[in-house]
């Protein structure tokens, strides 16, 4: 049984990978998986559940005028090659499709080669390589009722999106992030990059949030010593710095503690950060990227907040006490809070992975 997997870039199509082939292993030890794209994205989790890595180059078309667009295309070319030629050596018995610009070359070479694919899409409004690959794919597993109108009807289940074991295990927060609060936590994150503007309305609202709440800020490696070194600028009494845990990028561990032990978790709207906070039934504050940057992240914000489990705030409506405001309104509403965890637990189910893991299993026997 070889069971291909691409889709990277960054780790909203990486980490749904990861959860699959977890589940496949305990499915099937034998399995052999590979993980084909431009880099292995993160060696270690490759290692960790032996998939092999294949190199295969991919050129990503901007929506914008750029010369660069030009070469990516020979790029992408020279990428079709490369995947036909090491899909024929590999002969993978499905392909599963995680999306991005890095899956483009393979998916088109394995429906040339009439392999099976299997195409997840994480976003309500799908971008254009899922769209492509859905055009070949025998599955196109969809997160959000609303992209199902995108693709053919015969071809779609709503699955939602998978997530690691190690995000939804049973742990003890408390020992995992050695941190013991007395108050209410907030748990602010950028993503594993962490996010400028984020940082910075936190970092304005501290003297307001820290009376009140411990705030636990996942701010990025690249991003840690600046945001502390800010933070003791402003010159907070040191009993309020006390309530605040800076951190860079965490572990799936880490990041299932700090959603634990969260009252309110204000995020991007990433559909796993979303999806993460659902499942763990915690009312979310969501500040998309605008949507000059990102297309689908405000999409996103408000296909959740309409099932109630999250308010969205807009960048460009970010001004001082917002955001402080918009935490105390949730939390000062017991029947508020209530409700938005209720739509929280009821927007999605943890089972993804075992789905679809089940899916290329069952299409890895028959072909």
């Amino acid at each position: 049984m070889r069971i291909l997997l691409v889709g990277g870039g960054s780790g909203g199509h990486f980490y749904p990978l990861i959860a699959i082939a977890e589940e496949i292993r305990d499915k099937s030890k034998k399995a052999e998986l590979f993980y084909m794209g431009p880099s292995p994205y993160n060696k270690e989790e490759l290692n960790r559940l032996g998939i092999k890595f294949s190199y295969c180059p991919a050129g990503r078309q901007r929506k914008y005028f750029s010369f660069l667009n030009w070469i990516d295309r020979i790029w992408i070319l020279f990428g079709i090659f490369v995947a036909t030629f090491k899909l024929f050596v590999i002969y993978p018995d499905v392909v599963m499709s995680k999306g991005s610009f890095t899956s483009v070359p393979v998916v088109l070479a394995a429906g040339f080669l009439r392999i099976p694919i299997v195409v997840h899409e994480s976003d309500s409004v799908p971008g254009t390589a899922n769209k492509l690959g859905a055009k070949f794919a025998r599955y196109v597993a969809i997160s959000y009722d609303e992209a199902a109108r995108f693709f053919p009807s015969h071809k779609v289940a709503l699955t939602g999106i998978p997530i690691r074991k190690e995000v939804l295990a049973k742990i003890n927060p408390f020992e995992t992030l050695n941190i013991n609060p007395r108050l209410p936590v907030i748990f602010v994150t950028g993503g594993s990059l962490g996010a400028d503007r984020l940082n910075t309305l936190v970092l304005d609202s501290l003297d307001e949030l820290l009376e009140s709440y411990v705030i636990i800020h996942q701010v990025g490696e690249a991003n840690l010593e600046a945001v502390r070194q800010t933070a003791i600028a402003r010159n907070l009494p040191k009993k309020l710095l006390e309530n605040y845990f800076v951190l860079g990028s965490l572990s799936a561990r880490e990041m299932n503690a700090a959603q634990s032990l969260a009252s309110i978790i204000v995020s991007r709207a990433g559909s796993t950060s979303i999806f993460e906070a659902a499942l763990k039934g915690k009312p979310a504050i969501l500040i998309p990227i605008p949507e000059s940057f990102s297309h689908d992240q405000r999409k996103n914000a408000y296909a959740y907040a309409r099932r109630g489990g999250a308010s969205v705030i807009e960048e460009a409506n970010i001004a001082d006490g917002v955001l402080v405001a918009e935490i105390n309104r949730i939390m000062g509403d017991k029947e508020t809070y209530s409700k938005m965890q209720q739509s929280a637990l009821g927007f999605t189910k943890s089972d993804a992975a075992a789905k679809l893991a089940d899916i290329l299993i069952k299409i890895s026997k028959e072909h």
